[in-house]
């Protein structure tokens, strides 16, 4: 049974289509790969699913209920987390309080103050994050401030976590480590994902299945070896070079 299901999502931004009845389900526990050229869409999908953008018509579905009428925050609630392309993280917090902050908001989580610094500081320790705990955010290395920023979302005991471009910015092995960190993440705290991401071999590599949009429109899903292998996915790759 899918935990999260879009059907026939479509939202428009004046004349442009940004979205045309898109669907696609996600199960749980699945590592789910949303790809396409830049403008495809895939940013206003997670828009949609955070709260961000009400469409024009369509459903989305979290565990049997649906989102669209739902604020972000009361989403966030549910069970749904993402990051965002450029680290949200306060450069000049420090790492513990920052994530102190996060984990107040948390639903489950003790209200105390010394029960939320624990969570922060558990989290911190999971995502290799400990031993900079009293530095200033900023000062991090490119590739640790995108698992703060992960860190931070997952302060909120999300089902679901979006990630939006999580290896941005990041040099090949800083990648290929990440793409580990997901899996682990997936396997260790049961989250089901949906990563948007440009990088093809993170997301061939990592993701159960994969989603193709290209202008607003879902072209092709399926297995990655699948997806890949599509002449109608190398199209819309190869026709979007200027895009790139």
């Amino acid at each position: 049974m899918a935990l999260l299901r879009v059907e026939d999502l479509s939202i428009r931004f004046g004349g442009l289509a940004a979205l045309a009845e898109v669907s696609f389900e996600v199960a749980e526990g699945e590592i789910l790969g949303l790809i396409g050229p830049n403008g495809a869409g895939k940013s206003t999908v997670f828009n949609v699913l955070s709260g961000l953008y009400r469409p024009d018509s369509g459903r989305v579905t979290f565990a049997g209920e649906s989102l669209l009428e739902l604020a972000p925050h009361a989403i966030a609630r549910r069970g749904i987390g993402r990051t965002f392309q450029n680290t949200e993280v306060g450069l000049h917090s420090r790492l513990r309080a920052g994530l102190f902050g996060a984990a107040l908001w948390a639903p489950r989580v003790a209200r105390e103050e010394r029960a939320a610094r624990e969570r922060a500081l558990a989290l911190l320790e999971r995502l290799g994050l400990a031993d900079v705990a009293g530095l200033e955010a900023g000062g991090l290395p490119l590739g640790r401030q995108k698992r703060l920023e992960m860190a931070r979302a997952l302060a909120a005991e999300p089902r679901c976590l979006l990630l939006d471009e999580p290896a941005g910015g990041l040099n090949p092995t800083e990648t290929r480590a990440l793409m580990d960190f997901i899996v682990r993440l997936r396997d260790e705290l049961r989250l089901t994902l949906i990563v948007v991401e440009h990088d093809m071999d993170l997301v061939m590599g990592i993701s159960d299945r994969v989603v193709v949009l290209h202008y607003g429109r879902k072209i092709a899903e399926g297995q990655p070896r699948e997806v890949a292998t599509d002449p109608a996915v190398i199209e819309a790759y190869l026709g979007s070079a200027e895009d790139a």
